[in-house]
This record gives C-alpha cells, structure tokens and sequence, in this order.
C-alpha cells in the first residue's frame, strides 16, 4: 500500500481500556468515552475512510501494549483495502515486526525513535516504509514519554534525522492544541514539511474543515482528527471533500 497517493482525512480511533477515549492536551483522565474500537472503526470504513489512525493510550502512558485484543479486533474487521497504522507502547524493533506481521500497515514510533534512533533503521530493513516516527511538539521542542519530558531537539531538524534512517513518513503533533478544537498552528507544520520528502501526517487541535484544507495547503499528506469527528464538528466526508477540492 503506497503512502497517501492524495491528501487524506484520518479518523483517530484511541483506545483506553478497551473503550475509544479522546484526551484534551494529552492529559490522562481527561478523556471523553466514545465506546467501542471496533464499532467506531466500522463507523468511519463505512464513511470512506481509507486509513485508521489506532493509538494504544494505555501503552503510550505505560510503555507497554494494553489493548492488544481491541487493537487485533479492529485489524480483523477493517479488512483490505484500509490503511491502518498504529501508535502506543511500541518500544522494540521486534514488537513493531510483530504488529505488521498482524496486518497493519503502519508503526508509529514516538519515544522509542526518540531514545533509540537505530531501530527505526531496524524495522525499515525488514518492512520498508513502514516506520512512522512521531514527533509531539510542545513550545517549539519535542517531547516525549507521554508529552512529559522535553528533549530541546527541533521538530523540522529531528524529522529531517529520521527521515535519514529510514522513516517512511512524520507524524507531527502540536501537543499545545491537542483534542482543545482550538484550531492548528500551520507555521509548525510548514517547517516539517519543508525538511523532508517523506509525507508528513499532521495532527492535533483540528476543529473546523478549514483547519483541514489549511494543512493540505501547508503541505501535510494527511491529518488525523479525532474529537472534532467524535463530537460531529463535521462529517468525515465533508472535511475530504473540501480538501479535495482545494489546491
């Protein structure tokens, strides 16, 4: 499956516990339930979504996979055809192998790439392309271990550095608009985009379709919305379609 042949709308199914969650500004226990993966991925498919964006919060905040069952669950129902890509508590070159030979498309690598750069090359040697390294943007830096900790490295730089070892494409999130609706910083998205060629999936603070169209235009591949879906802010159809539209 290629990466993103044109600008996508990525629904975000987070998983906490078994149950869809969404947090505000990355904070556990902030988080709004939207019940279950396999009922709100079956619900974004049947809107067209080509790609679902799976995050494992528990093994994001706990360092390792909590929700393997749910996250299989929603492996087996979404069938060919959609793209999936899953983040969270993915810490070893063999753990990532062993999502992918599940039949997901995509690992999304945060604080592991970050801690250890090497097993970004490790993974892409046996599923090439197939590495997305995360990069969370808090105040300009990045940040890792659940948004906690700052690493004084900059995002454009850092998503440069990895798209050298191997990243088949960045995830860029500004954690200081993250699940708030209060719209993106298009500037930060600019920058990353610019230091690679990889496709860079923008995400966080997406609260309209013109925040959508503004980062097709800032040149992100695809951004994944979550709580502006989940609170039907906009349908997943109008957003792809307004960005289909624009240049």
């Amino acid at each position: 499956m290629s990466h993103f042949p044109s600008f996508e709308v990525i629904p975000a199914v987070d998983v906490q516990d078994g149950s869809v969650v969404q947090l505000v500004g990355g904070e556990r226990g902030t988080g709004t339930r939207y019940g279950d993966p396999v009922e709100a991925a079956t619900r974004w498919i049947d809107a067209g979504a080509r790609t679902l964006h799976l995050v494992d919060l528990d093994g994001a905040f706990e360092g390792e996979r909590a929700n393997a069952d749910a996250i299989e669950a929603v492996v087996d129902a979404s069938g060919a055809g959609v793209g999936l890509q899953l983040g969270g508590g993915i810490r070893t070159a063999e753990g990532a192998r062993d999502l992918l030979e599940l039949g997901l498309d995509r690992v999304i690598l945060g604080t592991a790439a970050v801690e250890t750069p090497a097993i970004v090359a490790e993974i892409d040697d046996t599923h090439p392309g197939s590495v997305v390294v995360s990069l969370d943007a808090k105040g300009g830096e990045v940040v890792v271990s659940g948004w906690t900790e700052g690493t004084g490295l900059d995002p454009a730089a850092a998503a440069a550095r990895y798209e050298e070892l191997g990243a088949g494409a960045i995830l860029f999130t500004n954690v200081d608009v993250e699940g708030q609706l209060a719209g993106i910083d298009r500037g930060a998205v600019t920058a990353v985009v610019d230091a690679v060629d990889i496709p860079v999936i923008a995400s966080g603070g997406v609260a309209s379709v013109d925040d959508v169209v503004a980062l097709k235009r800032a040149g992100a591949a695809a951004v994944v919305v979550g709580t502006a879906l989940y609170e039907g802010r906009f349908t997943l159809a109008e957003a792809q379609a307004a960005a289909d539209d624009a240049n």
